[in-house]
């Protein structure tokens, strides 16, 4: 074979591989040059997060006249204290002592509901009751009424009248309101209770010298 030949053939292989070197190059050049795109949403309402959970918050208020101070939170027991009448803790047979307290829903909370748990010890609090005598004792009635201001006047002679439900009458401590009531969203409506105390006429002399720390929870749940 001449010299002349094998040249040729030589050629005509390097300009088939650079061929196909080139066509390569074109497919990648094609690739590297193709257009992308991609579009996005986000949960949102005028530039701010448009998904998420409601808030439900019961607050308290146990200082009358429940005007628009006073209202907190008191979510462990023992809870804010209530204010009983005069002689809570010089009572004798025949006595009832009383307070209120007023519950309704923060500025920012969904309606719900409420109901009144049984009394339990309060936690934290040294009471003087061995044997648990004045604690079984004593009896409890709670009132209930739903207004910016309360019927009549969580007192002997307030309690119990028109406009007032009863809830509890004249029972042990620990015993549960027979019914639920309704607070409105976003503080839109409060719901009074009132708490009556009675030390039983006849209650025997062993009782004398003690104390007892009620605590109650409202079992709220949102709607």
């Amino acid at each position: 074979m001449s010299t002349t030949r094998q040249a040729s053939r030589k050629s005509r292989k390097i300009a088939a591989i650079a061929a196909g070197i080139l066509v390569v190059g074109v497919g990648a050049t094609y690739t590297l040059a193709s257009w992308n795109d991609a579009e996005w949403v986000w949960g949102g309402a005028d530039g701010d997060p448009n998904v998420g959970t409601s808030s439900f918050n019961v607050q308290q208020n146990a200082s009358a006249p429940f005007t628009t101070t006073g209202w907190g939170d008191f979510e462990t027991n023992p809870g804010d204290e209530l204010t009983f009448t005069a002689g809570s803790l010089t009572l004798t047979p025949g006595d009832t002592i009383y307070a209120p307290v007023a519950l309704q829903t923060s500025a920012d909370s969904v309606a719900g509901t409420v109901q009144l748990q049984g009394a339990v010890a309060a936690t934290g609090i040294t009471v003087s009751d061995t044997g648990g005598s004045l604690w079984s004792a004593i009896r409890a009635t709670v009132h209930t009424a739903t207004g910016a201001t309360p019927p009549a006047a969580c007192t002997a002679a307030g309690a119990g009248n028109a406009g007032w439900t009863t809830l509890v009458t004249n029972a042990p401590l620990n015993t549960v309101g027979n019914a639920t009531q309704t607070l409105a969203a976003d503080a839109g409506s409060v719901q009074h209770y009132c708490f009556a105390l009675t030390l039983p006429a006849g209650s025997p002399d062993t009782l004398q010298g003690r104390t007892i720390a009620p605590a109650w929870e409202f079992a709220a749940t949102s709607n």
